[in-house]
């Protein structure tokens, strides 16, 4: 959005696995997409641009490793933070990370400013990186130097790269968290679903896991407890991931029920017929 504004060229490095509406949003707003072999992971997309800026001279944003990262949340979200509840309680922040902006800027700001706090950090329970006590190989710019033995797969996009990110690394050593918590992919995906169908919430499978650690800390909170968690991604990028494959396009039995109950029912095209026994 910023480059199209300000007229900048922009070229965006992606994995292959992330979903095409990804692609296809960041192509709307003039951005050359740069799609990643899977196999080669976050670590793989990291390097191919990297790649590129050396190559054609091209400024790389570093959003791993970049300080203005964590920076921008310590100046913004974690004041904003701190303004909506002045004055009340907040016992709890849950938070996942993807970089560790969000996680070191406020989390530093918390700290410092309501030290009775929690803080909850997620990690995807099939990539537990941090839970693995192995620290990633970087190069001299803090970028890694290749994946994570503790990786594998898992379907919040948007959290956990294969590599601890420098911004994520630094926040451990400030000692900004006090308790790591585990959430598995169909959790994530379970609780997305129910917040649009329950809620009107039309979050992505990232917001769900957020909502689904909230949730965890909630059942063992005092009773009475506050607990923040953020929901920042929209529903719309996660059409082509697991997040819908149980959502049909066309009427099921209950739906062609209520379309038979007035004279204008008819079936579409390529639809069947639901046969009564």
């Amino acid at each position: 959005m910023v480059c199209a504004q300000r007229g900048y060229d922009c070229v965006i490095c992606m994995a292959e696995p992330f979903s095409v509406e990804r692609r296809k949003i960041m192509r709307m707003l003039g951005a050359k997409v740069i799609v990643t072999p899977k196999a080669g992971k976050g670590t793989g997309m990291v390097a191919k641009a990297e790649e590129l800026c050396e190559k054609h001279g091209w400024f790389l944003c570093r959003q791993f490793e970049n300080d203005a990262n964590p920076a921008f949340h310590a100046s913004t979200t974690g004041p904003e933070i701190l303004t909506d509840f002045a004055g009340k309680r907040l016992d709890y922040f849950v938070t996942g990370y993807g970089t560790g902006g969000t996680f070191q800027g406020v989390g530093r700001v918390l700290k410092a400013a309501r030290s009775d706090t929690k803080i909850v950090l997620l990690e995807p329970e099939a990539a537990s990186l941090i839970a693995s006590g192995t620290k990633t190989e970087r190069k001299d710019t803090g970028a890694p130097k290749g994946s994570h033995p503790a990786f594998a797969a898992h379907p919040i996009q948007g959290w956990t790269p294969d590599f601890i990110p420098k911004v994520l690394e630094d926040a451990q050593a400030m000692d900004l968290y006090d308790e790591l918590v585990p959430i598995s992919g169909p959790e994530a995906i379970e609780t997305a679903q129910k917040l649009a169908s329950t809620q009107g919430i039309f979050t992505g499978i990232s917001g769900g896991a957020s909502m689904a650690g909230a949730l965890k800390v909630a059942a063992k909170a005092p009773k009475g407890s506050v607990i923040l968690t953020m929901l920042p991604d929209t529903s719309e990028r996660y059409m082509s991931t697991p997040l819908y494959e149980s959502i049909a396009a066309d009427m099921n039995e209950e739906e062609l029920e209520i379309a038979k109950s007035t004279p204008s029912f008819q079936l579409l095209p390529g639809e069947e017929p639901v046969l009564q026994a």
